[in-house]
C-alpha cells in the first residue's frame, strides 16, 4: 500500500475493526518525507483549517492547510540560510504557538532531528538534552532564552518573539522564499524525532523515531481516535512531549482534520466546555488527570458533548468512563501506547467496550502476552510486540544505549514494561507496570485495580497505591489520596474511604493504611510511584491512617 491507500483504507473500515484487523497492511516506502509528501499535497490551494488555537484571553488564530505549507517553506529556507543541515540536531522547545507547528513542518522538510522539549525543564535539564542528544541548533521562546545561559555548547540560538541580544529573530524567516527545494530525498530510515521520556522511574531514555514510524505509525493512532477528515480534534498535551505529536499533529492531519487548542494557566473545566461548544469540537482527547478534573464540574454545561472521546497516558478508572457517559452519552474509549511506539492497543470506535479493558490490538500491531517467567505466550504477562512481524510505528530503539535497546528487544520480542491479561474476545485489560505490581500475603496486587475502586468514592480526586512494609503480610496496599473538594483531610474521611474500599475489595486486596497528600509527577503529569514507594521505609509517619486506628474495621 501506498500511504494514501493504508490511511484511505482505515477510513473506509472505520467501525469495522475486524475487517481493518485482518486486512491492513503497513506501506513499505523506502523515501518519504510526510511534510513534503503528504502535507504540502493536501494543502495546495487548501483553505480549510488546520490549526486553530484559543488563547486563555479569547484571542485566538486560525491557520489553513495552505498557509502553513508556505510559512513552514519560509521557515525552513531560513533556516537553511542560518546553518540548518539534513541530519543536524534541533531542540524545539516552544508552547502551543504556530510556530511550534511551523518549525516541526520546516525541519522535517530539511531532513533535521528534531528533539522535543517542554517550557518546564530548567538548566539541568536543557543541558541533558543538548549534551546527549547532541544538538546544533535550538528554537525557543524569547522569556525561555535566559534558560540557556548555562546550557554551554556551540549550537545556534533562535528565539521566538521579542528580540534577544545574541540570538536570531525568527520573525525574520517571513522575509524567506516560500518556495521549498529539498536538497536530497529524505529516506523512511532517517532520524526524524529524539524523544527523551519522562522518567518516571530513572534517567530519561533518549527514544528514536524515523519518518515512517511517527508520521506513519500514527495510523494506528488515527484508526483509535475515529478521525475523519473534517473533524475538529481537541487534544489536551503539553509540547515537548509523544503525545503532543500523535494528537496535535499527525494523526489529525493524516486524517485532514483541523488540530484544536485551548491555552491556558490553570485548567477550567466551564470555561473548556464553553469553548468546546462554541468551537464545534467534534473530537476529545485527555488524559485521565484532566477526566478526573472534568468529573468535579457540573458537565451538563456542556450541550454539545463531542461524538468521539478518548483518554490515554495512563489507565482510565472505570468510575470516570460512567460518570462521561451518563452526562454525554458517549463512552471513553481507552488507548494504550508509549513515547517508544503510537497506540498500540484500543477500544476502537464501534466496537464494544468492556468495563475496565483497554480493547484490543490496533490495525498492524501483533500484540503478544508473554510469561515473565517461562518467557512463553499466554493469558497473562508482560504487554509485547512480536518483532517477526515488526510494526511500523515502533521505535528505532534508544539512541546511544544499545545495552537497553537490546534488553527491551529481546527474545523476539519488544518489551514494553507492562502487564496485562486477555479474555476469550481478544481484550486486554491493563494490570500495573512491571516495577508497580506488588505481592500482600504472597497475592500479586495491581495498583491500578485498587485505585479504580477508590475513585469511585465521592471523597476521592486522586489516589495512588504502594506496597508498605509489614511485618506479617511482608506487604500491604497503602493509598495515597487527594481529597476531593469539599473533603477534609482528617480522621472522618480516611474512615470513610477506608471503609468503602473494605466493601468493596477482597480481603487480600483491601487498603489497610492511608495518607492524604499531593502526589509527586513527572513534568508530564504522571505519577512517579517509585517515589511513594521509597516514602515507606516501615517507620509510620505523621498523617497516616490505618485500618486498626478504626474498631469497626478491625477483623
Amino acid at each position: 500500500m501506498s500511504f494514501r491507500d493504508a490511511r484511505d483504507f482505515l477510513l473506509r473500515h472505520a467501525t469495522d475493526y475486524a475487517a481493518a484487523r485482518a486486512g491492513f497492511r503497513w506501506p513499505e516506502l523506502d523515501e518519504f518525507n510526510w511534510a513534503l509528501d503528504w502535507f504540502d499535497p493536501i494543502a495546495r490551494d487548501n483553505d480549510r483549517t488546520a490549526l486553530w488555537i484559543v488563547e486563555e484571553d479569547g484571542g485566538e488564530g486560525r491557520w489553513s492547510f495552505a498557509e502553513l505549507s508556505r510559512r513552514s517553506s519560509q521557515v525552513a529556507n531560513w533556516l537553511r540560510d542560518n546553518g540548518v543541515r539534513r541530519g543536524d540536531r534541533v531542540v524545539l522547545m516552544l508552547g502551543n504557538q504556530v510556530e511550534l507547528w511551523e518549525t516541526l513542518l520546516a525541519a522535517m522538510k530539511l531532513g533535521a532531528v528534531v528533539i522535543p522539549a517542554t517550557t518546564l525543564l530548567g538548566a539541568a535539564d536543557l543541558r541533558d538534552r543538548v549534551e546527549r542528544g547532541g544538538a546544533r541548533h535550538v528554537v525557543v521562546g524569547a522569556a525561555d532564552a535566559s534558560k540557556f545561559a548555562d546550557v554551554p555548547g556551540d549550537y545556534t540560538r533562535i528565539a521566538v518573539g521579542p528580540p534577544v541580544p545574541g540570538w536570531l529573530d525568527y520573525a525574520r524567516s517571513r522575509d524567506a522564499s516560500g518556495d521549498f527545494t529539498p536538497d536530497a530525498a529524505t529516506r523512511g530510515s532517517d532520524t526524524l524525532l529524539l524523544y527523551f521520556t519522562s522518567g518516571t522511574t530513572a534517567r530519561p531514555k533518549l527514544v528514536e523515531h524515523t519518518h515512517l514510524s511517527y508520521p506513519v505509525g500514527h495510523l494506528s493512532t488515527m484508526y483509535w481516535i475515529g478521525l475523519e477528515p473534517g473533524d475538529v480534534h481537541l487534544n489536551i498535551s503539553s509540547p515537548g512531549w509523544a503525545k503532543h505529536a500523535w494528537s496535535n499533529v499527525f494523526a489529525p492531519w493524516n486524517a485532514e482534520a483541523t488540530v484544536f487548542v485551548h491555552n491556558y494557566t490553570r485548567f477550567d473545566a466551564v470555561r473548556l466546555m464553553s469553548e468546546v461548544d462554541r468551537c464545534g469540537v467534534t473530537s476529545f482527547c485527555a488524559p485521565p488527570t484532566v477526566w478526573r478534573m472534568l468529573i468535579q464540574a457540573d458537565l451538563t454545561a456542556l450541550r454539545t458533548p463531542p461524538r468521539k472521546v478518548v483518554g490515554a497516558g495512563e489507565p482510565l478508572n472505570p468510575e470516570v468512563i460512567e460518570q462521561i457517559r451518563a452526562a454525554w452519552g458517549v463512552t471513553i474509549r481507552d488507548g494504550f501506547g508509549q513515547t517508544e511506539t503510537t497506540v498500540q492497543i484500543a477500544n476502537t470506535p464501534g466496537q464494544d467496550v468492556k468495563p475496565g479493558s483497554m480493547g484490543r490490538p490496533a490495525p498492524g500491531y501483533p500484540v503478544v502476552l508473554v510469561d515473565p517467567v517461562t518467557g512463553e505466550p499466554g493469558t497473562e504477562g508482560e504487554i509485547c510486540l512480536d518483532l517477526s512481524d515488526r510494526p511500523l510505528g515502533l521505535m528505532v530503539g534508544y539512541h546511544g544505549d544499545a545495552e537497553r535497546t537490546a534488553e527491551v528487544m529481546r527474545d523476539g520480542y519488544y518489551h514494553t514494561g507492562d502487564i496485562g491479561s486477555v479474555d476469550e474476545d481478544g481484550y486486554l485489560t491493563y494490570v500495573g507496570r512491571t516495577d508497580d505490581v506488588f505481592k500482600a500475603s504472597d497475592y500479586r496486587i495491581s495498583p491500578f485495580e485498587l485505585e479504580s475502586v477508590l475513585l469511585e468514592h465521592e471523597a476521592v480526586a486522586e489516589a495512588a497505591v504502594v506496597p508498605s512494609p509489614d511485618p506479617v503480610r511482608l506487604s500491604v496496599p497503602k493509598a495515597y489520596v487527594v481529597p476531593a473538594e469539599g473533603f477534609p483531610a482528617d480522621e472522618e474521611t480516611a474512615f470513610a474511604i477506608l471503609r468503602y474500599a473494605r466493601e468493596n475489595l477482597a480481603p487480600y486486596k483491601r487498603i489497610r493504611r492511608l495518607e492524604f497528600t499531593d502526589l509527586p509527577k513527572t513534568i508530564s503529569g504522571k505519577i512517579r510511584r517509585v517515589e511513594l514507594r521509597g516514602r515507606e521505609t516501615g517507620e509510620r509517619p505523621a498523617g497516616e491512617y490505618r485500618e486498626e486506628d478504626f474498631p469497626a474495621l478491625r477483623g
